[in-house]
C-alpha cells in the first residue's frame, strides 16, 4: 500500500539570476517535514524545480503524491507532458531551441516515475498557509550566508558542435 502524501512547494529569487532558495513541506498522517536549501547564483525557475526534486527525493517508498506548487512553469510542464516531450526530444523545446534546466527536468521526472504524482497549481502570495510557509522558507535559504554553488547553472556549458566543426 502506497501512502499518500502531501507537498507543497515554492522557490525565490534575489535577481534572476541572483541568490536563491527552495522551500518545501510534506505532510503525511499528521507530520509534518520541512526543507530549505540555497544557492549563490540560480533561477527563480530553477529553485521552483528543486522545491519539487527535494521533496519527492526525501519519500523513501512509493507514494501517492499531490504536490501543490505557484509556479505554472512546473505544473504545466508535468501535467500536460511537455518535460516528457523535450526529454523524448533530447531537451529541445525545437530543433534550434534547448530547453532550460534539463538536469532538474529529468531527475523529476525519474522521480515521477518512482510516485504517483498529481501536480495542482495554487496562486502564490493569496494567503495558502503552506504556499505561504513554503516562500518563507525558500526566501530565508536565499539569504544565507556563503550558500553554495548551483554547479549545473554555474558551469558554463561548450557550445554543440555542428557538423562542420567535427
Amino acid at each position: 500500500m502506497t501512502e499518500s502524501i502531501h507537498i507543497y512547494t515554492d522557490g525565490a529569487c534575489k535577481g534572476n539570476p541572483g541568490p536563491g532558495g527552495y522551500g518545501a513541506v510534506l505532510i503525511c498522517d499528521g507530520q509534518r517535514k520541512e526543507l530549505s536549501g540555497g544557492f549563490r547564483k540560480t533561477t527563480n525557475n530553477r529553485m521552483e524545480l528543486m522545491a519539487c526534486v527535494e521533496g519527492l527525493r526525501t519519500l523513501k517508498r512509493p507514494s501517492t503524491v499531490t504536490l501543490t506548487s505557484d509556479s505554472k512553469y512546473v505544473v504545466n510542464a508535468m501535467a500536460r507532458g511537455w518535460a516528457k516531450r523535450w526529454r523524448s526530444k533530447g531537451w529541445k523545446l525545437s530543433p534550434s531551441k534547448p530547453a532550460k534546466n534539463p538536469d532538474l527536468w529529468r531527475e523529476l521526472l525519474e522521480l515521477c516515475e518512482k510516485h504517483t504524482v498529481t501536480f495542482l497549481w495554487v496562486k502564490g502570495h493569496t494567503g495558502h498557509p503552506e504556499n505561504e510557509r513554503c516562500d518563507v522558507l525558500a526566501v530565508a535559504a536565499s539569504e544565507q550566508k556563503d550558500l553554495p554553488a548551483d554547479t549545473a547553472f554555474e558551469t558554463p556549458k561548450p557550445p554543440e558542435a555542428d557538423l562542420f566543426s567535427l
